[in-house]
C-alpha cells in the first residue's frame, strides 16, 4: 500500500513508522475540507522503489536559501537530511511540499529558499542569433498559435548538452502530467540542434528545464540561446547541475519503470544525457505535482532521433499542418481535415503523427492494410467506432492512477474514488471492443485483438466490483457524479461509511423537505438544483417571467436570474449544505480508506492498461483516416523510389471548396530529382508545391492520399521556404529570412529529404536573387534529395541544359479576347505541364487586372522588355549535353525498374521497348543537332 504508518503526523514531530497497514493513515480533516495532517514513511532504503520516495539528500534544485535570480550564482549548501521548504513559482501558489528520509518524518526547514522560474526573456546573457535559428515571422506565428496550446498543455521537459568534446549531443525527456509516459530522445547526428527544437515545437512544453551552468552562471550556450529565443513564452526553469546525474536517473527508470517495458533498460544506459535529463525531470516532477509515481507504474519509452520523419516548426506552419494561418481555431488544416476521432487519446496520437510520420515502410504498410480493411467490411468500421466512442481519456486516468498524493486531501480523496469509477467504465467497455475485433484479419487488428483477450482486464474489474457497487458509474452530471462517488462503496464493507451514508441521505431527504414547504408556503413553482460552486440551491421558473407581488420573499437570499429562470437559497438551506457537505467529507474519507486497497492491486496488473490505452488509441486514429476516405476519394500510396502521384488533389483546399478541385500528377525520381515550376502570379505553384508535401505526410502516417494512383520515397526530413514576409520581432527584411531559411535547409538536408521552395531571392535585386537562386539549386541539384522549386526567374530554366536530372515544368494559362475587342483576359488553367513558360510580364498583366491607370501600364511594358532582353538568354543545348542526358535518364529508369517493377514479364518487355525507343529518339535529336551545328 501507500502508506505504511498510522500514527498522528503533525509539523515539527518524528514518528518511526508503525507496522505496515492495508489501509491508509488515518485522518484529521477540518471544516474547509484540508488535511492537517501529513502522513509519510519510507522503507529503509529510501527511493522511487520503495512505498515511498524522499527527497534526494532532501535539497531540491538550489541548496542556496537566497533567491536564485538570472545571472547570479548559487553555490550548493551543506548536505543535510532534513527536508528545506520550498516555495515553488507554480500558478502564484506557494504549495508546501511534504518528504521523508530514513526512518523519520521530518518538520519543515526555517529556511526557505525559492525555486525561481526564469523568463526566457529576462536573461541578460543572451547568445546572438545563429545561421540555425529558425526565429521568422513564420515561426512567429507559429509559436503563438504554440503557446495558446501550450496553455492547456501539461508537459515539463529537461534538456541537457554534453560539455567539452561531447558538445552537440544532447539530452531531452519529457513527460505530460495527463499521460504517464516517461520520453527520452538523445540527439547526437547532423543537425541536433535543430531537431531538437522542431522536438520542443511539437511537445509545445509548458516549461522547459535546464541545467544552469548552461544558463543561469554562465553567458548561455548556443543551445539555450536557440530555446530562449524559440520559446519565448514558455516558462524556463534553471536547475543545479548535479541533478542532471545519469546514474540517478538509470535507477529512477530501473524502480518506476513497469516490467513490460523494462527493455527499454537496454537502449538508454549508454545514452548518458538523455539519463541525466530525466533524473532532473523526475525530481522536479516531484515537487511540481506534490506526488510521486508509485514503483512498477511508468511507461518508459526511448525515441531515437532517426524513428521519424522530422518537419521544422517552419514547415508545419507554411503546410498549416496543425494550425490554420488565417484563423488559428479554424479546421482547415490537415489535422482539421483527417480528425474524425473519437478520444483524447485518438486525437492527440493523430496531431503527433502529423508532425512526426513515420519511417519505416512495415508499420506504414500495416496501418494501410487495417485501414483497407475498415473500408471493405462495414460492420467491423461502425462497430469499432461505436465502441471506441465510450471510451474515456485512458492516459489522463492513467496518470492520475499512478500518482502517489504526499498529502491526504478530502479533493484527493474524491478523486481517487472518480478513478476508480471511471476506471471500472472503461474496463466494462473491454468485451465489447474485443468482440468487433476477434473476426478481424489484419495482422495489426489481430494484435490489438490478442492485447485485450488478457487476464488481468477480468481481474482488475473482479476486484473493483467486490468492493464497488455494480450499478456505480460514469456519468456526466455534477449532482449525478456526486451521488455514484458516495455509494460507490458497497454496503456493509465498513460499518462507519454506512453510518456516513445514511446520514448524508437524511440532510438530502430534508434539503427536498424544505424546498417543498417553501414551495407551498409561497405558491411558487419551486425545484432542488445542485451545482458544484453553490451545492444545494431552489431555482425557480417563471414562464410570464413576472414575480407574484413582483419581488421575491425576503428569506430568498442570494439570487441570480438568466432569463425566466431564478436561482436563489436560504439561510437553512445553507446550513444544511454544511452538513452535507461534512457527512460527505466522512464519506470520501472511509471510501479513500476502501479505493486505496483496490489501487494498489491495481498498480500490480498496470500494463494491461497501457495496452488497452495502446490499443484505443491506435484504432481511434485508423478510423479516423478509414472516414476521410469514405468523405472524399482516396487512394492507397505504395512505397518505391519515387515520388510519382496521378490526378493528385490538395486534401485541405479540397475541403475548403467543398467540391473536387482541380488535380495534378507529381513526378520526382532519381533521374529528375530537382523539378523546377514556373508560371504567373495566381496559376497555383504554391498550392501544387503544398500538395506534394501534404501527400508525402499524408502517405508516412499511414494514410490513404487524394489521388488516382499514389507511389512515395520516404523522406526522412521535409524543408519548406515559402513566403516574403519581413520579420519586425528580429529586425529581419523579406530577403534575410529567406537566407536563414535557405542556410538551414543547406546545413540539414539529406539524400532521402523532400524540399519545397517558394519564390526564394524575390526579396533582392534581380541580379542577385538569379544569381543566389542558381548557387542554392546547384547545391542541391548535386544532393540526391527531391526538390519542388517555384521560381519567377526564368533564366533558372536552362539549368536543364547543364543537369540531366533537372526537369522544367510550368503552370498553363490561356489568354482571352472576348468578341468586341476589349483587352486581352488571362484564364488560370492550374495545369501543370511539361516545359517552361514562356508567359512574359505575367507580373504586369496581373497589375493589369488591378485598378493602376493604363499609361502606368504601357510604360512598365516598355520598361520590362528592355530590361528583359539584357537578363533573358535563349536556352542552349549542345549535342553532348543532349546524350548525356539520354545516357542518365536510361539508366536510372533502368533501375528504378529493376527496383520496383511488379509486370509480368510481357508487359515488362513492352515497357522495356518503349524505353529504347524513347533513348533513340533523344540520341537522334543530339545527332540532328551536331548537322545543324556543321
Amino acid at each position: 500500500m501507500f502508506f505504511s504508518s498510522t500514527e498522528e503526523v503533525t509539523p515539527g514531530s518524528k514518528s518511526e513508522p508503525g507496522p505496515s497497514s492495508s489501509t491508509p493513515a488515518s485522518w484529521q480533516l477540518n471544516i474547509s475540507g484540508r488535511a492537517d495532517r501529513v502522513s509519510s514513511s519510507v522503507g529503509s532504503s529510501g527511493g522511487y522503489g520503495n512505498s515511498r520516495v524522499p527527497c534526494e539528500s532532501s535539497q531540491m534544485f538550489f541548496s542556496s536559501t537566497e533567491e536564485v535570480t538570472p545571472g547570479s550564482k548559487s553555490e550548493p549548501g551543506p548536505s543535510s537530511s532534513t527536508p528545506a521548504q520550498w516555495q515553488l513559482n507554480i500558478s502564484g501558489r506557494a504549495d508546501r511540499v511534504s518528504s521523508s528520509v530514513g526512518t523519520s518524518v521530518h518538520s519543515w526547514s526555517s529556511c526557505t529558499p525559492h525555486l525561481k522560474a526564469t523568463p526566457a526573456l529576462s536573461h541578460h546573457g543572451r547568445t546572438p542569433q545563429s545561421d540555425l535559428n529558425m526565429t521568422t515571422s513564420s515561426s512567429a506565428s507559429a509559436s503563438a498559435s504554440a503557446s495558446a496550446s501550450a496553455s492547456a498543455s501539461s508537459v515539463i521537459v529537461a534538456v541537457v548538452e554534453g560539455r567539452g568534446l561531447a558538445r552537440g549531443e544532447i539530452g531531452m525527456a519529457s513527460i505530460n502530467m495527463k499521460c504517464p509516459e516517461l520520453v527520452l530522445t538523445q540527439f547526437a547526428d547532423t543537425g541536433t540542434y535543430a531537431k531538437v527544437i522542431t522536438k520542443l515545437h511539437n511537445l509545445m512544453p509548458l516549461e522547459i528545464l535546464m541545467p544552469d551552468t548552461a544558463s543561469v552562471k554562465g553567458q548561455g550556450t548556443k543551445l539555450f540561446g536557440l530555446i530562449t529565443e524559440n520559446f519565448q513564452s514558455v516558462k524556463f526553469t534553471a536547475i543545479l547541475r548535479k541533478y542532471f546525474n545519469e546514474k540517478k536517473g538509470l535507477e529512477y527508470i530501473q524502480q518506476l519503470c513497469v516490467p513490460e517495458f523494462s527493455t527499454v533498460l537496454m537502449e538508454v544506459q549508454t545514452k548518458y544525457y538523455c539519463l541525466a535529463s530525466a533524473s532532473a525531470l523526475l525530481k522536479y516532477f516531484e515537487f511540481v505535482q506534490n506526488s510521486i509515481y508509485a514503483p512498477k507504474s511508468l511507461k518508459v519509452v526511448f525515441t531515437g532521433s532517426e524513428q521519424t520523419a522530422m518537419i521544422d516548426a517552419i514547415s508545419a506552419s507554411n503546410l498549416e499542418l496543425v494550425v490554420n494561418h488565417r484563423d488559428h481555431r479554424s479546421a482547415h488544416t490537415l489535422f482539421g481535415v483527417l480528425n474524425y476521432t473519437k478520444t483524447a487519446g485518438g486525437e492527440r496520437r493523430l496531431r503527433s503523427n502529423i508532425l512526426e510520420p513515420l519511417l519505416d515502410v512495415v508499420t506504414i504498410n500495416s496501418r494501410l492494410d487495417t485501414i483497407e480493411e475498415l473500408l471493405q467490411n462495414e460492420e467491423l468500421f461502425f462497430g469499432l467506432k461505436n465502441a471506441i466512442a465510450h471510451f474515456l481519456d485512458i492516459d489522463e486516468l492513467l496518470s492520475a492512477l499512478v500518482q502517489v498524493p504526499k498529502l491526504e486531501t478530502v479533493p484527493v480523496a474524491e478523486a481517487k474514488i472518480t478513478q476508480i469509477i471511471k476506471l471500472k467504465h472503461i474496463l466494462e467497455l473491454v468485451p465489447s471492443l474485443k468482440v468487433m475485433l476477434q473476426h478481424s484479419k489484419t495482422s495489426l487488428l489481430e494484435a490489438y485483438c490478442s492485447s485485450l483477450d488478457d487476464s488481468r482486464f477480468n481481474i482488475i474489474l473482479d476486484q473493483i466490483k467486490s468492493l464497488i457497487n455494480d450499478d456505480t458509474s460514469y456519468m456526466k452530471g455534477s449532482l449525478t457524479m456526486r451521488t455514484q462517488k458516495c455509494y460507490a462503496v458497497r454496503p456493509n464493507v465498513s460499518e462507519f461509511l454506512d453510518i456516513a451514508r445514511r446520514a448524508y441521505t437524511e440532510v438530502v431527504d430534508d434539503i427536498a423537505g424544505l424546498v417543498t414547504q417553501l414551495g407551498e408556503k409561497y405558491s411558487l413553482p419551486l425545484r432542488t438544483s445542485f451545482s458544484n460552486t453553490r451545492g444545494f440551491f431552489i431555482q425557480m421558473r417563471l414562464e410570464g417571467g413576472v414575480l407574484p407581488g413582483g419581488k421575491l420573499p425576503e428569506e430568498f437570499i442570494k439570487v441570480t436570474r438568466q432569463k425566466n429562470n431564478y436561482g436563489f437559497t436560504t439561510v437553512d438551506l445553507m446550513k444544511m449544505n454544511d452538513h452535507c457537505e461534512e457527512a460527505l467529507k466522512d464519506i470520501f474519507h472511509m471510501s479513500y480508506v476502501v479505493v486505496s486497497r483496490l489501487l494498489s492491486e491495481v498498480h500490480e496488473h498496470i500494463h494491461c492498461l497501457y495496452k488497452l490505452s495502446d490499443a484505443v488509441s491506435m484504432l481511434d486514429m485508423l478510423l479516423s483516416l478509414a472516414h476521410a476516405c469514405t468523405v472524399s476519394d482516396y487512394v492507397r500510396p505504395e512505397f518505391t523510389d519515387t515520388l510519382a502521384i496521378k490526378q493528385g488533389r490538395h486534401p485541405i483546399l479540397e475541403r475548403i471548396s467543398g467540391q473536387q478541385p482541380i488535380s495534378n500528377n507529381i513526378y520526382i525520381s532519381e533521374g529528375s530529382n530537382f523539378v523546377i515550376i514556373t508560371g504567373p502570379n495566381m496559376s497555383g505553384k504554391s498550392t501544387y508545391l503544398k500538395q506534394a508535401a501534404l501527400c508525402q505526410i499524408m502517405a508516412q502516417i499511414g494514410s490513404f492520399l487524394p489521388a488516382e494512383y499514389a507511389s512515395v520515397r520516404i523522406a526522412d526530413q521535409i524543408f519548406t521556404r515559402i513566403g516574403v514576409d519581413d520579420d519586425f520581432e528580429t529586425n529581419s527584411s523579406t530577403f534575410m529570412v529567406e537566407m536563414k531559411e535557405v542556410s538551414y535547409i543547406i546545413h540539414n538536408v539529406s539524400k532521402k529529404s523532400l524540399i519545397i521552395i517558394d519564390e526564394l531571392g524575390r526579396g533582392t535585386s534581380p541580379e542577385e536573387g538569379i544569381g543566389i537562386c542558381h548557387s542554392v539549386c546547384e547545391f542541391l541539384i548535386n544532393t540526391k534529395a527531391f526538390t519542388l522549386f517555384a521560381t519567377h526567374f526564368l533564366e533558372l530554366c536552362q539549368l536543364q541544359t547543364l543537369y540531366p536530372n533537372v526537369d522544367n515544368q510550368h503552370m498553363q494559362v490561356q489568354h482571352v479576347r472576348a468578341g468586341d475587342g476589349s483587352a486581352e483576359k488571362v484564364v488560370y488553367t492550374y495545369q501543370l505541364s511539361q516545359g517552361h513558360s514562356e508567359e512574359r510580364n505575367y507580373g504586369i498583366k496581373a497589375a493589369e487586372m488591378s485598378n493602376i491607370p493604363p499609361d502606368i501600364i504601357q510604360e512598365a511594358k516598355t520598361i520590362a522588355a528592355k530590361i528583359s532582353q539584357k537578363l533573358w538568354a535563349k536556352h542552349y543545348s549542345d549535342p553532348a549535353t543532349v546524350k548525356q542526358k539520354a545516357n542518365y535518364r536510361l539508366a536510372t529508369r533502368l533501375l528504378q525498374t529493376a527496383r520496383n517493377s511488379r509486370l509480368d514479364s510481357e508487359s515488362l518487355r513492352h515497357y522495356l521497348k518503349g524505353l529504347k525507343k524513347q533513348y533513340e529518339a533523344e540520341i537522334q535529336n543530339a545527332t540532328e543537332l551536331v548537322e545543324i551545328e556543321e
